[in-house]
């Protein structure tokens, strides 16, 4: 039986495969230290974090679409990539 309407609409909770992925945006978008790291040295970050190379591939192009398609928050994956930007470019978004 599939969900209907109103069921389709509601929020889904990320997959318990998704954990790592959600831990390393949730590193990224709190500890500016870890997000530091993540600009300076984002492969070994994300191997320390136990991504796939899939998770990866889609981490290292901040690919929103994707992400959430394996399971990252949707304000994880915001959040991470406004540190991210923020971090890459400091002003970038000063009028943000």
């Amino acid at each position: 039986m599939s969900p209907g309407p109103a069921e389709a609409a509601h929020y889904r909770f990320p997959p318990a495969s998704a954990y790592a992925l959600n831990r390393c945006l949730y590193a990224i978008k709190s500890d500016r230290v870890f997000a530091e790291r993540f600009l300076a040295d984002a492969e070994t970050v994300m191997a320390e974090q136990g991504l796939s190379e899939d998770e990866r591939a889609d981490l290292r192009r901040m690919d929103r679409d994707a992400l959430v398609a394996r399971g990252a928050h949707p304000y994880l994956v915001f959040m991470a990539g406004l540190r991210l930007a923020t971090l890459a470019e400091p002003g970038s978004l000063e009028y943000f």
